[in-house]
């Protein structure tokens, strides 16, 4: 392989580092932990800690089906080279870093989105219209489901009829169901991609009904587990069913986000054969990590306090619909906007209880507009700065 290869490749494995930073920093380190500190359940720099750690977690063992999304699904017909991979780290990077900085939570998934595809196209590359329909339809549809589903468990939980000691263990039993069928890496037959309940039916082979009484199990088991430590203590089963809401989201988070990071860095692993995608992917993790330590804290102040009047009803109800969204994102290999689906399910909880005033409008539009803009932004960017490299080294870079 060529030194000028090589240092393209280390470049481009850098501005993935710092890319992996930036989202550590904003949406998957600062989005999973708000809520939580928006109800006083845990302290900022605390909460910053802890989901660093589960980031890196859920980036090695979920961060697979987004990653190759991002890095081989938004275009067809070329592959990005390494010039390319740089200016789509950097664009998204550069993009994420100014939200930090004003403390307005800007669209991961957008950005990178948006610059991939303008890069690709930049490049002679064909859209990939059925993967934009898929991605368009999770991104519209995120603020819709996640918003109304938060709306309707926030509106249900104070009710005198419905007690915490029912519904909220019926919510846990819920997300146990959704728990014990996620795919994790090395659970499945010789080390690959599986659940547990496959893992369980593997070893007792029973079929679809041995599945089905692993996850009834599971539900039944958390819910238990949940009505009685809140008939023990009403404030603190809350906040215990709040963290553990938060930790799984964060986990989801590094499953999705990394991809964002790592993705556009895949396609050029064939050129360094000591490198496999298992490793790209712990790199990513890692900068995940080191993000959500350093610079999450700001964000998660901005999110937790600016949005909405929480309390810990009202984020258990906006974590819930986090939860599940985020899964059936990595599930299918969508890359999908944390900032979008915290934001949703924290305004949509709020409004349910405090109605407008429990919503700062203004703080909403601008950030739906920084979402929207974000898009368009980092496409013409990506296109913009592709095709004047192309002109000045007089070659296509494809």
């Amino acid at each position: 392989m060529e030194l000028a290869a090589i240092a393209l490749f280390l470049v481009a494995g850098l501005a993935s580092l710092f890319m992996a930073w930036v989202i550590g920093a904003g949406s998957s380190g600062a989005t999973p932990f708000a809520p939580a500190v928006g109800a006083n359940a845990i302290p900022t720099m605390q909460a910053a800690f802890i989901v660093g750690l589960l980031g890196f977690a859920g980036a090695i063992t979920q961060g697979t089906n987004v990653s190759a999304t991002v890095g081989g699904g938004l275009i067809g017909g070329v592959e990005i080279p390494a010039v390319g991979v740089i200016v789509i780290l950097l664009v998204g990077a550069g993009l994420m870093a100014v939200g930090i900085h004003t403390g307005y939570p800007i669209a991961t998934a957008f950005t990178v989105t948006g610059a991939v595809v303008g890069v690709g196209l930049a490049i002679g590359g064909a859209p990939a219209w059925e993967t934009y329909q898929q991605v368009g339809a999770v991104w519209v549809l995120t603020p819709i489901v996640g918003g109304g589903v938060a709306y309707g468990i926030a509106s249900v939980l104070p009710r005198p009829d419905a007690p915490e000691t029912v519904t909220v263990p019926v919510l846990a039993a819920v997300v146990g169901v959704v728990l014990a069928n996620v795919e994790f890496a090395f659970l499945g037959p010789n080390g690959t991609v599986g659940s547990l309940t496959g893992a369980v039916g593997r070893q007792v082979g029973g079929g679809l009904g041995t599945t089905a009484g692993v996850a009834a199990v599971v539900a039944v088991g958390i819910a238990a587990l949940v009505r009685w430590d809140i008939s023990r203590d009403e404030a603190g089963g809350l906040r215990h069913v709040l963290l553990v809401l938060g930790s799984l989201v964060a986990f989801s988070a590094g499953g999705s986000q990394v991809g964002l990071a790592v993705g556009p860095l895949l396609p050029l692993v064939s050129t360094v054969g000591a490198l496999s995608p298992a490793i790209i992917l712990a790199g990513g993790g890692l900068g995940i990590l080191a993000g959500s330590w350093l610079g999450a804290p700001r964000m998660i102040k901005s999110l937790a306090q600016d949005y909405s009047d929480l309390g810990p009803r009202r984020s258990i109800a906006a974590l819930v619909p986090a939860f599940l969204i985020a899964q059936v994102a990595v599930l299918l290999g969508v890359p999908v906007s944390f900032n979008e689906i915290i934001v949703s399910g924290i305004v949509g909880g709020g409004a349910a209880v405090g109605g407008g005033s429990a919503v700062d409008p203004r703080k909403l539009l601008v950030t739906v507009g920084a979402w929207t803009g974000s898009l368009g932004l980092s496409f013409a960017v990506g296109y913009g700065v592709m095709t004047g490299l192309q002109v000045a080294s007089s070659t296509p870079l494809a």
